[in-house]
């Protein structure tokens, strides 16, 4: 009865089936580990964001990557800014994450005469990208910063394209040994996210905390997948039912004709019988009228 199980059809599809299962328990998996990174993450933001201010060069040190552990800690650096060398980050968004303008870039110089990255907020990018847009002049003098600790960007790590031969003053990632390389100066690895004291006029903007109470819809997926690689033997089994249920059901339908044709066959031949032993009897009633 499930010999049709060995039909091409049948094994094809049985085979996508068995792949489709461990497939779709891996994805579930994946998308676990990212829901897991993402509460991780969380974690490590709020307990960052609610130390307490510690000196920039405290965690960073110049040539050094930032540690992931550093991410987001509360710093303060004093100094004074070195609008020289000042730059402008493209394609950043907003506050309102819909706005398009750049990042202001602007190296504090440290007493000790080493470099640190400031970020001190966002601006609009205006109409011609091909120019160095106006940018708020930085305060002058010495000046205490707060802010957050971030890393290095790389292409690799924020997906952003390093593309070359922009207009001047204007880059694509925050890098700090790139620009320590501008300056000529000793710069500390990382940069930091202003957040204090607020620019006059709101200008720069300054960059939000890092959202830590979202946990996105990765555990949601990774449940999906697995109903998916669950839903991928039942349904075989209810594919593999119809096809049986219908098969017997063509089988009878056919032994049904069959059946009747054999019937039919059967009442022709009587009839048959009939008409020629009706026929003998005419002859005899015929001979003896004759008679």
């Amino acid at each position: 009865m499930y010999r049709f199980l060995l039909s091409r059809q049948w094994v094809i599809l049985t085979l996508v089936g068995l792949v489709l299962i461990p497939v779709m328990i891996k994805l579930g998996f994946w998308q676990l580990h990212r829901h897991e990174h993402k509460v991780a993450q969380n974690q490590l933001i709020a307990s960052s964001l609610a130390a307490k201010p510690v000196p920039v060069t405290d965690l960073a040190a110049p040539g050094r990557d930032l540690p992931h552990r550093d991410m987001w800690r509360p710093v303060t650096a004093t100094g004074r800014y070195d609008t020289a060398h000042e730059v402008v980050v493209r394609q950043r968004t907003a506050a309102d994450e819909q706005s398009i303008g750049y990042y202001v870039l602007t190296p504090l110089v440290l007493g000790d005469g080493d470099d640190v990255l400031v970020n001190r907020g966002w601006i609009s990018a205006g109409d011609d990208l091909t120019k160095f847009p106006d940018v708020p002049p930085a305060p002058k003098g010495t000046v205490t910063v707060t802010g957050r600790m971030m890393a290095d960007e790389t292409t690799a790590v924020s997906g952003i394209k390093d593309t070359k031969g922009l207009p001047p003053r204007q880059v694509m990632l925050i890098n700090s040994k790139e620009q320590a390389k501008r300056t000529g100066r000793p710069m500390l690895g990382g940069y930091i996210e202003q957040s204090a004291p607020e620019p006059p006029g709101g200008t720069p903007e300054l960059v939000p905390e890092p959202d830590h109470d979202s946990i996105g819809p990765h555990m949601a997926y990774a449940i999906q997948w697995w109903l998916f690689a669950a839903a991928v033997p039942v349904g075989w089994v209810v594919l593999v039912r119809r096809e049986r249920r219908d098969r017997a059901k063509a089988a009878e339908e056919a032994a049904a004709g069959a059946d009747g044709a054999d019937d039919a066959t059967e009442v022709a031949e009587v009839a048959g019988t009939g008409r020629e032993n009706g026929g003998s009897a005419d002859v005899a009633r015929s001979a003896v009228s004759t008679d």
